[in-house]
């Protein structure tokens, strides 16, 4: 194997509270990304996917650990990389050529050869006679065409891009993806490996030859392994249907070790994550899922029930997430099952439900069971909210403390396991919320 281009060694990320306490984005990463490759990375939103990428292409410093470019550390050098945002960060009072030589003409080159190089790289990416318009006139997709080519005019080493396509239509955006890969496999692009981060999974294994996934809170590596298919992938393979379901297995279900096995590529293991999170998914959303998966049969694949919710992976894992914790959906390959709680849960009234959403919560959600517990534990079945934050805080960074209670909320006022009065910030038992809690509010979903 040839040399690392980037390695980082047990690098992290954090931020400093006033109060002297610490928000860990990034847990401690060892990480190296080699030539000749293409690396994806993917993870849940807020999992420290750009943060990784911004660490590694030197747009920011770790918190601790170490950057090597080349062997040498980062820190004092300018690598040789170029980077393609989400968004088009165009300038909009600048032609589409004068944007293209904007970074050429930072690094010092004359006026005939940023000229030169930038007209090349617009021919390259297709961009050839709109040398003269304005960002204001080209559509989503010309625009990152314009990004690509400003990214790549440098000749970088190492090309990164941060949800490229995520700003773009379905159809705009598989044909960047395949003009892409196609400049890339041609060798028509100045650059030895290209680090993708996305949160499209079909986009990662239609593209990478590796693919990472982090966890969360903080990001971790949960998963890194070698793609092995060849280009161009065929969709519709077992083997790459195989990975693209493994992959949402991966993510919907970390508390599980995961297990890979395709033809002829050898096996992938992930390991476990140590505390239990709650997914961040309203009831409404869980009661909607089941309902579908109940008119569907009881059974769907993920990638389908995505596609025709028209929902983006992130928006769509959670409420998977939910179903599964509590009991109500299975995952079998890639696919969404409706258990048989689910199919109770779906098929009857509003008050039952809740009745069952109760149950299944105090069997299998830890911070709903220790709430009730504690609840019926004390005289008054009253405790303030702080209480149950500062478990939290033990396990999560501030700012999840807050989603994780916000949903724990969600769910047990649903349920009637508990009520809440935002007013004192205390939490009642619903057994005696009449006596306790004058104010109490209604529960919703």
């Amino acid at each position: 194997m040839l040399p690392a281009i980037i390695e980082a060694r047990d690098i992290t990320k954090f931020f400093t509270q006033p109060d002297g306490g610490r928000i860990e984005v990034i847990a401690p990463t060892d990480l190296a990304i080699y030539p000749s490759t293409i690396v994806a990375l993917l993870g849940p939103s807020g999992s420290g996917k750009s943060t990784l990428l911004r660490m590694l292409s030197g747009l920011a410093r770790p918190s601790a650990g170490e950057v090597f470019w080349h062997g040498q550390p980062l820190d004092g050098q300018i690598p040789n990389v170029g980077i393609v945002f989400q968004s088009f960060a165009l300038f909009p009072w600048l032609t589409v050529l004068e944007n293209v030589e904007t970074p050429l003409k930072a690094a010092g080159l004359s006026a005939m050869e940023r000229r030169k190089r930038a007209l090349r790289m617009l021919d390259t990416v297709g961009l050839d006679g709109f040398e003269t318009a304005y960002p204001k006139e080209l559509s989503g997709g010309m625009k990152q065409r314009v990004g690509f080519a400003r990214a790549l005019v440098v000749e970088p080493e190492v090309l990164f891009m941060d949800e490229p396509f995520s700003s773009l239509d379905v159809l705009t955006a598989e044909n960047l993806r395949s003009e892409l890969l196609e400049l890339w496999l041609s060798k028509k692009i100045p650059t030895r490996t290209i680090f993708l981060v996305t949160h499209n999974i079909e986009e990662a294994v239609l593209l990478a030859d590796r693919i990472i996934v982090l966890g969360r809170n903080p990001g971790r590596v949960r998963a890194d392994f070698q793609i092995v298919l060849p280009q161009p992938r065929d969709r519709k393979s077992h083997n790459f249907i195989e990975l693209v379901d493994h992959i949402y297995k991966v993510l919907t279900q970390p508390e599980i070790e995961h297990v890979l096995h395709l033809q002829d590529s050898g096996a992938v293991t992930v390991s476990r994550v140590k505390y239990q999170m709650l997914p961040h998914a309203r009831p409404g959303s869980i009661a909607g899922l089941l309902e579908l998966l109940a008119d569907r049969g009881g059974r769907d694949d993920l990638y389908h029930l995505a596609n025709d919710l028209s929902m983006e992976v992130d928006d769509l894992l959670p409420i998977v997430e939910g179903a599964t914790l509590l009991g109500f959906a299975r995952l079998l390959e890639g696919d969404t099952e409706i258990t048989a709680e689910g199919s109770a849960f779906a098929e009857t009234d509003i008050l039952t439900r809740k009745v069952l959403f109760r149950e299944a919560a105090l069997k299998n959600v830890s911070i709903l069971r220790q709430i009730d517990s504690v609840l019926r534990t004390k005289s008054d079945h009253t405790i303030q909210d702080e209480f149950f934050r500062d478990i939290l805080d033990k396990y999560f960074s501030e700012d999840e403390v807050e989603r994780q209670f916000e949903t724990a909320l969600h769910w047990g006022r649903y349920a009637e396991i508990f009520d809440y009065d935002s007013g004192s910030g205390r939490l009642f038992s619903t057994d005696n919320t009449t006596e306790a809690s004058p104010t109490s509010q209604q529960s919703s979903e």
